[in-house]
């Protein structure tokens, strides 16, 4: 049975719309984040940036494939404050289940 170059181009378009909807997803969450980093008290002005993986292996709403956060990034104004940055750390990773190694916290100029 022929194959058409047709179904070739579809099955791209199928994956570049997929990986347009991770990194809205992404944005999204990043632009949560930040808000909600920036209204705790002496965090300042935030800017964040999300690494993240996929994990084959388990179930999820977005396809068989889940997003997970692997690495986060902030720079905040409030950052030249270890209390600060110690709450900042701590909420990122309750929130995403991640290590603290795994979260960079700079001062924002």
């Amino acid at each position: 049975m022929p194959v058409s170059h047709d179904s070739k181009k579809e099955g791209s378009l199928v994956a570049a719309d997929k990986s347009g909807q991770e990194e809205t997803e992404k944005s999204e969450l990043e632009k949560k984040l930040e808000d909600l980093l920036s209204s705790t008290e002496g965090a300042g002005e935030v800017r964040v940036m999300l690494m993240t993986g996929t994990d084959g292996n388990t179930g999820s709403f977005y396809g068989t494939q889940e997003t997970e956060v692997t690495g986060v990034l902030i720079a905040a104004q409030g950052a030249d404050n270890p209390v600060t940055v110690q709450r900042i750390q701590k909420a990122v990773m309750a929130l995403f289940q991640i290590e603290a190694h795994k979260i960079s916290i700079m001062k924002m100029k």
